[in-house]
């Protein structure tokens, strides 16, 4: 039974076949050793990138640490028959006010069923990567500032966005960038080479053969040698210069 188990892991190696498809692509070739060589590089940015979200998440936990759970819920003095429906106002409030028949409780799970806060680590550092990754950061800002207040939350988001979107994402495209480039220049090198190395060659021949074409006529005896040879350029090699 472990034999069989055994052999049907190795037939599932079978799915990288395809990359021999890689040998005959030369520009696939390029890209994919291009991301190889980048790997320590992209390693290094990767332990800047989670430095500057772990510094922006502590931050975060000072700022915003169980803000994000107080919300408009309806007072107790509501009458049975009057239709509330609670789920518009399933926002922050705390700066914003609460509309009539309404208190501001901390009783709510939070945004996105709890998952943006920063009550701990975790959902600070996850909230701080959604930001960076500029998805829906615009709702996580007006969160807080129905929270806290627009005074002073641009001091955290905007240094967040320019140092963690906008440049530190950046340095990934640009370590690609230059190492693409320099595999792509050693290309080209190589094939200039190979192509100057079969032109020289080329040349050997072809002088060669005149020498052979131009002493054919004043020494037949080492055209006979030069053909028992099978070589034009024993000719050339044993004719003085």
């Amino acid at each position: 039974m472990n034999i069989s188990v055994d052999l049907r892991t190795l037939r599932a190696v079978r799915v990288l076949r395809p990359l021999k498809l890689v040998s005959g692509i030369p520009s696939l070739q390029i890209v994919l050793k291009s991301i190889m060589k980048a790997m320590v590089p992209l390693l290094q940015i990767g332990l800047l990138l989670f430095f500057a979200i772990l510094m922006f998440a502590i931050i975060g936990l000072e700022f915003y640490s169980g803000k994000l759970h107080y919300t408009c819920t309806p007072q107790h003095g509501i009458l049975e028959n009057e239709t509330v429906d609670s789920s518009e106002y399933e926002v922050p409030c705390g700066v914003r006010r609460c509309p009539d028949k309404y208190s501001c409780s901390d009783t709510w799970i939070g945004p996105n069923d709890g998952i943006t806060q920063f009550d701990n680590i975790l959902f600070a550092v996850l909230t701080v990567f959604q930001c960076i990754t500029m998805e829906g950061w615009t709702t996580v800002l007006y969160n807080t500032d129905d929270a806290l207040g627009p005074n002073f939350n641009w001091i955290y988001f905007i240094p967040l966005i320019i140092i963690g979107s906008f440049f530190v994402l950046n340095l990934v495209l640009g370590v690609l960038s230059g190492e693409f480039a320099k595999e792509r220049e050693r290309v080209e090198n190589r094939r200039s080479f190979m192509k100057l190395r079969r032109q020289q060659q080329i040349e050997r021949e072809l002088n060669g053969y005149r020498a052979w074409i131009d002493r054919a006529g004043s020494d037949p005896a080492l055209v006979l040698s030069a053909e028992e040879h099978d070589d034009p350029c024993y000719l050339s090699a044993a004719v003085p210069q």
